[in-house]
């Protein structure tokens, strides 16, 4: 069962840095992927086609790359109807000046955040876990 609580979303969240170097690139809204590169999401709009793909690859076919990055997958099986989970990390991101580019997949949110920026990106998060369970803690009554 997907989550829909803020809290619990944020709590449990257990953002993992995967392994790997991707960026974003575009094709005409025509075009075909070319082959050799296996795009981890692919996105159209009337301009062109967004792929999301490995770094090595894209560099393999000479494509223009944008936005070198890591990305972070948040290990909680969020809702697609949730409010605010995205925004409360893209809020506190943003606050420590960290560029994100989030997407949302069927089961989880995924991270997109500059490699240079990426190891302090999963510390905001791992603050942000340890902030709202202590939250939790906190206001539980004391039993006696």
């Amino acid at each position: 069962m997907s989550e829909t609580n803020l809290t619990t979303l944020i709590r449990s969240m257990q953002p993992r840095l995967c392994p790997g170097l991707f960026v974003f690139v575009t094709i005409p809204p025509s075009g075909a992927i070319p082959a050799g590169i296996a795009p981890i999401m692919m996105f159209q709009e009337a301009e062109g086609i967004t792929l999301i793909a490995p770094a090595e690859q894209v560099e393999a076919v000479g494509l223009p790359p944008a936005f070198p990055s890591r990305m972070i997958t948040l290990n909680i099986n969020s809702s697609l109807e949730s409010v605010g989970f995205l925004a409360a990390i893209t809020a506190r991101l943003a606050a420590a000046g960290i560029a994100v580019n989030p997407i949302s997949g069927f089961h989880h949110d995924h991270l997109f955040v500059l490699e240079i920026r990426a190891e302090e990106a999963m510390a905001i998060l791992e603050k942000m876990m340890r902030e709202n369970s202590f939250k939790k803690i906190a206001s539980q009554p004391l039993r006696s």
